[in-house]
């Protein structure tokens, strides 16, 4: 390939990397359950989109780049497998105004299912995607999806359950 022919491909990334990054970042944030972890994700994930650029068609570049992106978060999630060590979460969460405690629950809500639920929850629900393409990115089949998704929607909702609308009116 040519300078002019690598850099329109270069320039082809930058304008996929701006788009897309911010999804990429949501759904990274949202399997991983911490920033940095997820900013590093999305690192390791571009990287290997860009080795794969010349391959990728535009309007299968996101797709691509998330199934690598839920592929290198399984492989470091295979690699580590043991519990992760924290320190003690505060006793109330810092609010700047930005509405990040909605953001930080549902981040600490998601992190209480297991990889599959919370893959599939956050693919099908968050991205809006189909049974059907939630299987063949995560390699798995419709009727495991439609478990995976019942069963972290029914933990979700226990952990979290809706306020009574009619209690709503009494305040």
């Amino acid at each position: 390939m040519g300078s002019e022919g690598k850099a329109r491909r270069d320039a082809d990334f930058a304008r996929f990397v701006a788009a897309s990054t911010p999804s990429l970042l949501r759904t990274a944030r949202l399997l991983t359950g911490s920033r940095d972890a997820a900013q590093e994700l999305v690192q390791a994930t571009l990287v290997k989109t860009y080795l794969a650029w010349h391959r990728v068609r535009d309007e299968d570049a996101l797709p691509y780049a998330r199934r690598i992106l839920v592929n290198q978060r399984t492989d470091r999630w295979r690699r580590t497998r043991g519990e992760v060590v924290v320190a003690e979460p505060p006793d109330r969460v810092h609010d700047d105004g930005t509405g990040s405690d909605d953001r930080d629950q549902i981040v600490r809500l998601l992190a209480t299912l297991p990889e599959r639920q919370r893959y599939v929850v956050v693919l099908r629900y968050y991205h809006d995607l189909s049974e059907q393409a939630v299987a063949e990115l995560l390699g798995i089949s419709v009727g495991t999806v439609k478990s995976a998704a019942s069963r972290g929607l029914a933990t979700l909702r226990a952990a979290h359950p809706s306020p009574d609308p009619s209690e709503e009116s009494l305040r």
